[in-house]
């Protein structure tokens, strides 16, 4: 029989109560609900029923804002929505626990990353005029060579604002070190730098006593934080104009006191001395050739960046007579906003740093938001079956797709609001462990209104995503098909659903197969021949008495048991920095001006270290080497030398011979290739460190005795060391927390794709709860229906395996481009990831799978 559609009122009707703009979207489903209460009614009662229901069923957003019904229908509506979704939820315990479970642990990940993030990408933010604060950069070109670093002369400080009109203010910076200060009988070891007169001019860092123009003019001044103020002299005001000790040989005075430097800061320092102190101690920064410390700069308003670094890419042209095209130092520059992240030099070319672990876990916080928000959408397709009837009845009474994907739209902002609900509890409960991992002091952020904010924009978007395709599916439901014969889910929804799976799992094995390359690469790094032991070894800095009478001390040292070998450097050999140009060899070309690092050392210095020696001897008592020298394969390599040993060799103006070739070690961090270095024979009242060897086991017995020994002659210095391996493991903090995280982060994800699918697994076990029963009556045992409820999920997860290896190795393979030495991806890596992965989604499927099948067929089947 065939039925007209509604009188020709009715459409006058509806374009007068209807707005326009949606009318020709509804026309379809209002024939479609009349046909429905035509079959069922008559047309005579079918068409009063209709216009009634329609009346009362219209979403309010779709009605002319004019009509007072919308108000009240809009409130009884969503009143209902929500009813209607905690019904549900409390219904379907099992499956809302896992959504809701699943979302708010992603979420949790995701927001504790996002707060990571905001920290990082905040350090040093704080300083007023940071557009116009900029850190010198330099290049080295050496032949073919190309390097970058930081790495400036020392005088550049001093001679930038008198050359440039566009620097405002400029300073030269030293490196971080521990200096020991005095005051009455108080003595304390604190790290601090040394500055140039116009730093507080340049940054923000806020003074509580003393001014700018005064705080670092002369070389006697010194500026203190509050807490060491307050250690020594009771209070910040106290401490101004006050004497310090420094290093038990020359007198500071106090011009100013700076407030403590928070945790977003970069540098932390508890002191800084003036920059002439420094030359002071430090002749070779007088000459133009040598470079080492930082360089800090402020431009003018108004001045170009641009063409401040085309001025500085020739600038010590004027300046160091060994200037070549071939053989220079070019300078740079970087926004001091960007120095934290983007701090590694790749080819003399910024690249990267710590900003590629920081967009690292932005793609780590998105992948695991998705991950939970796949399971959601998953979970809520595959429970459709269970309210076919509900969603049929709905629209057989007239209720319109827009209405009904409203309602479940509604749904997942429900689901979604509990689960940041749950997420944000558990943040409180973390915070401080997550701190404790990071290294971090992140505070609670639900006091600030820009987190809320956020987390505001986090649920609408999380509920959106979560909930868009389970709305539009549930709601396309043709009502007359779902009451006579049920719900059948289309083959492209199964595919959709398959394809989520599939996807869900490839994000999860591309976190796992990254864990496991992360963690290879910084075990490597900790694990690495350096080319010396760094094991048993000890790091003392020397002080009072020790530097005029190191021999003495040295033998007294080697009589404690233990002790098998000591020796002095100016600087650690795990992080050497200071370079010069100023070297000379027979043959050399004119043009070449090549950059060496330098090093003073002591007598025994490779004995202490146990390194090795490829040709000739280490410095000894027996030679007169002031004037001679070693150096490493790389520098032979430079230098060219068929037969090294014995040959001339000029450094800093002074002439003398090599006398050995030291086999390379690392005396810097991984991501940069080792560099030609000089060790020279240090003075005999050199400052520095003294380098302890111990034999395994014996440090608990030496460094009491070490102690009684050191305060014998640096009685007014705190008895303080280092151990090697630890100084080493420090420079690869970053590293460190980033294998952490990412274990945590790994596991989490395939954690959370399991619960999505041992959900889709219950539901495919409910679905095919009578087909199991049967295949049971008709004698099939429990492996073969475990074998049927199991193969087509691992079929997905092997799928999602396959297709993210590529990704694994191509993402992998781009962040150990940043380490200069690295590990090799091989295949185990992909194998053991997978297989780890298939293991577990196993697991989980043959739990829920040997329930299904063990089930009595019977309760099935009574009720056919």
């Amino acid at each position: 029989m065939r039925y007209h559609g509604p009188p020709k009122i009715f459409h006058a009707f509806f374009r007068w109560y209807c707005k326009p703009s949606v009318l020709q979207n509804i026309e379809g489903d209002l024939l479609e609900i009349y046909h429905e209460r035509v079959k069922t009614l008559g047309r005579n009662k079918a068409n009063l029923k209709f216009i009634i229901q329609v009346l009362q069923l219209f979403r309010p957003t779709i009605i002319r804002p004019f009509r007072f019904t919308s108000h009240i229908t809009s409130m009884s509506m969503y009143k209902n929505y929500l009813k209607t979704a905690w019904r549900n939820l409390i219904k379907n315990k099992a499956f809302s626990a896992i959504n809701i479970s699943g979302l708010s642990l992603g979420l949790t990940c995701s927001i504790l990353i996002g707060l990571w993030v905001y920290d990082e990408m905040n350090v040093d933010a704080f300083h007023a005029d940071i557009d116009r604060i900029f850190i010198i950069t330099s290049v080295e070109y050496s032949g073919t060579e190309v390097a970058g670093s930081y790495d400036t002369p020392g005088l550049l400080g001093e001679e930038l604002p008198k050359v440039l009109p566009e620097v405002e203010f400029a300073c030269s910076y030293a490196w971080t070190g521990y200096h020991t200060f005095g005051f009455g009988e108080k003595k304390m070891k604190l790290p601090g730098n040394f500055a140039g007169v116009d730093f507080f001019k340049i940054f923000s860092y806020p003074l509580i006593e003393g001014t700018k123009d005064n705080a670092l003019k002369t070389p006697e001044s010194i500026v203190i934080s509050r807490k060491m103020a307050n250690n020594f002299f009771g209070s910040p005001e106290a401490a101004l104009d006050k004497t310090l000790r420094f290093e038990t040989y020359k007198d500071l005075k106090v011009t100013g006191v700076f407030e403590d430097l928070g945790d977003n800061v970069s540098d932390k320092f508890e002191y800084l001395i003036s920059w002439q102190l420094n030359v002071e101690r430090n002749p070779w920064m007088k000459d133009w050739s040598n470079s080492g410390p930082t360089t800090f700069l402020k431009i003018r308003k108004g001045a170009s960046p641009r063409a401040l670094e085309s001025k500085l890419k020739t600038f010590l042209k004027n300046y160091d007579k060994d200037y070549s095209e071939m053989e220079r130092l070019e300078l740079g520059i970087q926004p001091f906003s960007e120095h934290y992240l983007h701090s590694n030099f790749k080819g003399g070319v910024l690249s990267g740093g710590r900003i590629e672990y920081v967009n690292l876990f932005k793609i780590v916080a998105i992948f695991i938001l998705v991950i939970a928000c796949v399971n959601f959408m998953n979970l809520s397709t595959a429970r459709a079956v269970k309210r076919a009837k509900e969603i049929g009845v709905r629209k057989s009474i007239g209720a319109l797709r827009l209405t009904l994907m409203s309602q479940f739209t509604i749904e997942a902002f429900l689901f979604t609001s509990l689960a940041v609900f749950l997420a944000l509890s558990m943040i409180t409960l973390l915070l401080p462990s997550f701190n404790l991992l990071t290294g971090k002091n992140i505070e609670s952020p639900l006091s600030a209104l820009s987190f809320w904010i956020r987390i505001s924009l986090l649920t609408f978007f999380t509920g959106m995503l979560a909930g868009s395709y389970p709305a539009v599916v549930l709601s396309s439901f043709k009502p007359a098909a779902v009451l006579k014969t049920g719900l059948k889910l289309s083959a492209s929804s199964g595919a959709f659903r398959k394809g989520l799976v599939i996807f869900q799992f490839a994000l999860a094995m591309i976190l796992i197969v990254g864990m496991i390359v992360i963690a290879r690469q910084v075990d490597f790094i900790q694990n690495t021949n350096l080319g010396y032991q760094k094991n048993n070894l000890i790091f003392v800095s020397i002080s009072g008495d020790m530097a005029s009478k190191f021999e003495t001390f040295k033998d007294e040292a080697l009589h404690i048991n233990g002790i098998t070998d000591i020796t002095k450097t100016d600087q650690r050999p795990i992080d050497v920095e200071n370079s010069t140009a100023s070297v000379e060899w027979e043959g050399k070309d004119p043009s070449s001006k090549p950059t060496f690092t330098q090093m003073a050392i002591g007598y025994d210095f490779i004995k202490t270290l146990q390194a090795d020696l490829k040709a000739g001897r280490d410095f000894s008592r027996d030679f007169n080497d002031s004037a001679n020298f070693i150096i490493n394969e790389t520098a032979l390599k430079t230098i060219g030398y068929e037969d090294p040993i014995g040959m001339p060799l000029e450094f800093w103006h002074v002439k003398g011979k090599i006398v050995g070739v030291m086999k390379d070690f690392h005396f810097a961090s991984l991501h940069v290739p080792i560099r030609p270095l000089v060790l020279r024979r240090g003075r005999d009242e050199m400052w520095g460190w003294v380098l302890i060897r111990i034999e395994p086991g014996k440090t608990n017995d030496v460094v009491p005795a070490l102690e009684t020994l050191h305060n014998k002659y640096s009685p007014n210095v705190p008895f303080a060391y280092q151990f090697a391996d630890e100084e080493y493991g420090a420079l690869y903090q970053s590293e460190q927390v980033v294998k952490k995280l990412s274990r945590y982060f790994a596991g989490l994800a395939i954690f959370i794709s399991c619960m999505g699918l041992l959900g889709l697994v219950i539901f495919t076990s409910e679905q095919r709860s009578k087909e199991v029963s049967i295949r049971k009556v008709l004698g099939a045992n429990v492996s073969q229906i475990i074998t049927l409820l199991s193969r087509d999920f691992m079929r997905l997860v092997l799928i999602a395996t396959v297709i993210s290896f590529p990704v694994d190795y191509y993402v992998m393979q781009q962040w150990l481009g940043g380490f200069q030495y690295h590990i090799d991806i091989e295949w185990w890596m992909f194998a053991i990831a997978g297989s780890g992965a298939i293991a577990i989604a196993l697991v989980t499927v043959i739990v829920q799978a040997i329930k299904a099948a063990i089930a009595n067929p019977v309760n099935n089947l009574k009720t056919e």
